[in-house]
């Protein structure tokens, strides 16, 4: 269940940061985080902190709460 989620919050990661026009380096620089990171958690490898997810969601223009709520709806 847990790489499931991982995998799903990535995708809709992926289509937020692409629906925004960013990079994955440009989104890395945003947000002051590394640029694997940002890889490491689009392809489900890495799971981010709640901080993490408020940081990401801002950048790519939309509130956590909708990020979430659209993994929870592919999960």
């Amino acid at each position: 269940m847990e790489v499931r989620l991982a995998r799903v919050f990535g995708k809709v990661l992926r289509e937020y940061r692409l629906a925004a026009g960013l990079t994955q380096e440009r989104l890395a620089h945003e947000t002051d985080l590394h640029r694997t990171y940002i890889s490491l958690l689009e392809r489900g490898m890495r799971q981010p902190s709640l901080a993490t997810i408020f940081l990401l969601a801002k950048e790519v223009g939309c509130e956590p709460h909708k990020l979430i709520e659209d993994v929870q709806k592919k999960f």
